[in-house]
């Protein structure tokens, strides 16, 4: 199944049922799971700690050294969950002394020409489409999307089932739940096409967005609308999710529109 025009570096540990395409570049200290296939010219760089069943495509380079001019060459590595695909010339680069890994999770999407820096942190069935570009430290939450060449500011953290508009400019923080797009990148409303997807009854979905015109709708600033959420609305879940993201958040969240810019909640 390892085609001979490939170059498997003796330490790498390949296990049964990987593919390898021809003129692949495998280096050591590579880990590569069961059924996962390899196409012609993909680079898997040292540290690359890849699941089962992933698909890596022609061209992409993985676990590649940071673009981080304090990177001093200390032991870092990239993580890649199982059934994760990575589309051709994709970048993801490993860790750096900051937090020693770059982290993606299973069931996720990497489309064309995207770039994950050093130490981000990606959750499960995440996709991320092609020319997206992610800063070092980004995190982003299970089931995130972010459209067509987006770019994402360092340490922004994008919070689960929420989806970002193609060619947006990611510069503050974007809570769960939730859809964001304009310029400057606002708040446009709860993902519930999304949500209804993935499970969530009209009920979950009618709190959440409860829960965002007090944070968004209402005129209050994050402290007010944050107390307030605490002592009218019920716990769960959601709630909480939504309250420790805002209140842990360093950069900010997103904004709300602009009067010439009308919310259309779904």
């Amino acid at each position: 199944m390892i085609q001979p025009l490939a170059y498997i570096h003796p330490e790498a540990k390949i296990a049964q049922n990987v593919v390898i395409e021809p003129f692949a570049i495998i280096h050591k200290d590579v880990e590569i799971g069961q059924g996962t296939w390899i196409g012609s010219h993909a680079v898997i760089n040292e540290g690359a700690r890849i699941g089962k069943n992933c698909r890596i495509f022609s061209g992409a380079v993985i676990s590649s050294i940071p673009q981080d001019l304090k990177f001093n060459g200390e032991y870092t590595i990239t993580i890649i969950g199982d059934n994760t695909t990575v589309r051709e010339y994709a970048t993801i680069s490993r860790g750096t002394e900051e937090y020693r890994k770059t982290e993606i999770g299973s069931d996720c999407l990497i489309m064309a020409y995207a770039h994950i820096a050093h130490d981000c942190r990606i959750g499960n069935h995440c996709i991320i489409v092609n020319n997206v570009q992610l800063g070092g430290h980004v995190h982003l939450g299970d089931w995130g999307i972010i459209g067509g060449s987006s770019s994402v500011h360092q340490w922004v953290k994008i919070g689960q089932h929420a989806m970002i508009s193609g060619g947006s400019l990611v510069r503050k923080d974007v809570p769960p739940f939730t859809k964001a797009a304009r310029e400057p990148l606002s708040y446009a409303g709860v993902n519930s096409i999304g949500l209804r997807r993935r499970g969530y009854a009209n009920e979950q979905i009618a709190e959440i967005q409860e829960i965002y015109r007090y944070l968004y709708l209402r005129g209050l600033n994050n402290s007010e609308a944050l107390e307030q959420i605490e002592i009218e609305l019920p716990p769960s879940a959601e709630r909480d999710e939504i309250l420790n993201f805002v209140r842990t958040s360093e950069r900010g969240i997103i904004k709300a529109p602009s009067n010439n810019a009308p919310l259309v909640e779904e």
